[in-house]
């Protein structure tokens, strides 16, 4: 505690007095100039490859808890027992430049698997899950995940000596095996022995860059209509009627437009990852009802490479639609020359922390979307191709207008 102090003492006598410019270059800023009503980012973006390169790089200036899990603080009961497999830490790191990043820490090793027992909602967030999904997601041209990259973070340089939250500082201490730990004091969990530690600095993580702020790309926050139940014994209508989305059809905005086909381009990635904890989607008010779905919080992914949870594809299985554009990007992974798994591991390998997926789970991807991919044909031969493949090959690219508009 002296030293922090020392520390903080020193880093206020030598931090500058003006503020610091926004430069027009900065890749955080280049990548949100790039969001448009297409995704994320364009294909092969020059901003969207440095702004990985920073995030890898750039020294961290300050550390923090995230907003919502700062909302929660005074609401938890450190009294209660929190199952440590429902568990998660996250904090918001800031670099230069304005970067901010979400940092994701390492809790379980690549070859750990969920245990068949625990249900969806008390999985571990594992750090390698989310690097991994910004790499299929981009693969699958999508460009909805925001851009995720491995980094080894030093605990003690790069969050307990930049951080000014008093309460972040409280819970670092140092373990019998001399390594630098932390833990979330509420509202995930209030024991030490569910923390975190470095090795005994370094620790494992995922960056994740931040999007724009409310202010500037306001966004919605929407129940995902095949939300699953989170109680121990409840179902949702969805997964006892067959014909739910005949239901589903009948509602705005589901009833037009590609909202629906946007649903079904969700779930097909989170039946690649075996991400079962879609409970809600976001998307930027701007571009309207038919806009792009993000996909945020990917960490409950990749989780058992050795079960399938078929499940997660009902909006395609019920509702038996699909873009054009997403079935000819599946059937050309699935072939022999660009098979998805092979694909994946030299993407992967372009991370610092690669490994980032064992050798089952690139494979069980293969044959997830084999599974993808029986399940439209059944869907053809029941319908006809011209019900079930909806032609989106044709969709305009986006004007400058349609870009998201950032002030300085």
């Amino acid at each position: 505690s002296r030293r922090h102090k020392l520390y903080r003492e020193e880093l206020n006598l030598t931090s500058p007095a003006a503020p610091l410019p926004l430069r027009p270059e900065a890749s955080w800023l280049q990548f949100h100039l790039g969001i448009s009503r297409d995704g994320l980012y364009p294909r092969s973006s020059p901003a969207v490859n440095r702004l990985l390169r920073d995030m890898q790089d750039f020294t961290t200036i300050s550390a923090d808890y995230s907003q919502d899990e700062k909302a929660l603080l005074g609401a938890c009961d450190c009294s209660q027992i929190v199952k440590p497999s429902g568990v998660h830490l996250k904090l918001v790191l800031r670099f230069q430049d304005f970067g901010k990043a979400m940092f994701k820490p390492m809790r379980q090793k690549r070859d750990e698997e969920t245990p068949e027992d625990f249900f969806y909602f008390v999985d571990f967030q594992r750090h390698n899950a989310e690097i991994a999904a910004f790499h299929l997601d981009r693969i699958l041209d999508f460009r909805r995940v925001p851009p995720t990259v491995g980094r080894l973070i030093n605990v003690t340089k790069e969050i307990l000596e930049v951080t000014k939250n008093e309460i972040l500082q409280s819970v670092f201490f140092v373990s019998p095996a001399s390594n630098v730990c932390f833990f979330a004091k509420c509202p995930y969990m209030c024991k030490t022995e569910y923390a975190v530690c470095g090795n005994p600095h370094l620790l494992e993580g995922s960056l994740s860059a931040f999007l724009p702020s409310l202010n500037l790309a306001p966004r919605l926050s929407i129940p995902n209509p095949w939300i699953r139940s989170y109680s121990f014994d409840g179902k949702e209508e969805w997964e006892v009627n067959p014909l739910y989305c005949n239901t589903v059809r009948e509602i705005y905005p589901y009833s037009n437009g590609n909202r629906l086909l946007n649903i079904v381009d969700m779930a097909i990635f989170d039946f690649l990852i075996g991400n079962m904890d879609r409970h809600h989607y976001e998307m930027f008010t701007k571009f309207g009802d038919d806009g792009f779905l993000l996909h945020l919080d990917n960490a409950r992914g990749f989780g058992r490479h050795s079960h399938d949870e078929t499940s997660i594809l009902a909006p395609l299985s019920q509702c038996c639609i699909i873009k054009r554009t997403t079935l000819l990007r599946l059937q050309l992974l699935a072939e022999p020359e660009y098979r998805l798994s092979d694909v994946m591991r030299e993407s992967l390998l372009q991370d610092r922390l690669a490994p980032v997926l064992t050798e089952p789970h690139l494979l069980a991807l293969d044959r997830r979307l084999q599974l993808i991919l029986k399940a439209v044909q059944k869907c053809i031969e029941s319908y006809g191709e011209a019900k079930v493949v909806a032609n989106d090959t044709m969709q305009r690219e986006a004007p400058a207008s349609d870009r998201v508009k950032l002030t300085t």
